[in-house]
Order: structure tokens, then sequence, then C-alpha cells
């Protein structure tokens, strides 16, 4: 059972995205804000989301500058980008923030509820232009620092989280049982001093270990 929050600061997108996400099985309860602060406010109170949709073009403080802040009320939060930009700097700042996955408000309601479900079961989504993009640009601007020994397995594994897939796809598309991508994924994150799916992505990311 699990909460979702959008923030969006034109009520029509909240509107047609709380009707759309309340489709998705899993999700109990939407809950939408036209801004960072009132989002941020309602935050100190004991209900709390386990999935923020936020777009990063708002009026006062930006989605970008609400990130961090978002993170640090609520470690376990994943957030979500969904936004009309596909800029690189915003897609940098977006990531190094913080943001767990950068979807564009131009994909398909069905493509968007499959990101939520994603989301919510531990995945990163990103859209697949936009993560092209993303992985690109941090291999150039992120030199590599350190392999941390990691195995040409754990690296195949690595690069599939961060393309955002589950450990059910990872294994389907590398031909290994659940058990045994779960065991990659612990030492994975043993080895980049991690300890959480959204930690690694955002290490893989930033180093260019992938």
């Amino acid at each position: 059972m699990s909460i979702v929050w959008i923030v969006d600061d034109h009520a029509s997108v909240r509107s047609a995205l709380s009707k759309l996400l309340l489709s998705v099985p899993g999700v109990t309860h939407v809950e939408t804000f036209a801004s960072c602060e009132a989002a941020l406010q309602q935050m100190e109170e004991e209900v709390r989301p386990q999935l923020l949709l936020l777009d990063i073009g708002l009026k006062g403080m930006s989605g970008l500058d609400g990130i961090p802040l978002f993170r640090e009320r609520l470690q376990a939060l994943c957030i979500v980008v969904l936004t009309v930009f596909e800029d690189d700097d915003k897609l940098f700042r977006a990531i190094c923030a913080g943001a767990d996955g950068y979807l564009l408000k131009t994909q398909s309601g069905s493509e968007i509820m499959q990101s939520v479900v994603d989301a919510l079961g531990g995945g990163s989504p990103i859209n697949p232009r936009i993560a092209r993009r993303v992985l690109a640009m941090f291999s150039k601007m992120a030199p590599r620092k350190s392999d941390y020994g990691l195995s040409f397995r754990e690296r195949q594994v690595l690069e599939l989280v961060v393309e955002g897939l589950l450990k059910k796809e990872i294994a389907q598309r590398l031909e290994l049982s659940v058990h045994t991508v779960d065991g990659n994924l612990r030492r994975i994150y043993e080895k980049l001093h991690v300890n959480s799916r959204s930690g690694a992505v955002r290490k893989a990311l930033r180093e260019g270990l992938v």
C-alpha cells in the first residue's frame, strides 16, 4: 500500500496525474501540491509518501532546489522528476541532487503508470532517451576514480540497475536467477559503500563506473 505525492503548479496536470495514479495497483492515496513549500510543510506531519512525482519548473522554490530538502526530511523517499525539460543542465542537477528517476510529461499515461510501478518496486525509472544522454554526459564530466574491485558480472548488473531495470528484469536480461542477481547487488552495495539502489546509481554516474 503506497502513498504518492505530486508537486506541480498546474492544476490540470495535478488532476490528470492524480486520476491516473489512483488506478495504479498498490497506490492507495494520492495527494497533490502546487509548490515545494506546501509539500515540505505537509511532510512535517505523520503521514508521509513513498513516492514523490516532482516538476522542476515551479513558481517559488524550484523542484531542483526542493530535491535535497525532501531527501533531508525523508531519506527513504523515492523522488522521480516529471517535467517538460530535457536540457543537460537540469538533468545533471536533478541526478546530483538526489533524484531517483527522470520522466518527461510527453510520455504516455501507460508509460508513466508503469514507471510509478517500477519506482515503488525499487527501480529508478528514466525515460530511455534521457537515460542515454545521462550516461553519456556523466561519462564525459566525471572521470573514473576507481573500479571498486567490481567483477565483470557485477559491472553488468550495475549497468542494468542504472538503466532502471528491476531484479527480475536483470535476471532475464543476463539469463541468471533472481537469487544470483540479489547476491551481485549485495556485493555491489558493499564494494561501493552504499546501502540502497539509488545510492549505487548516483555513485556509478558521478564516478563514471558505467
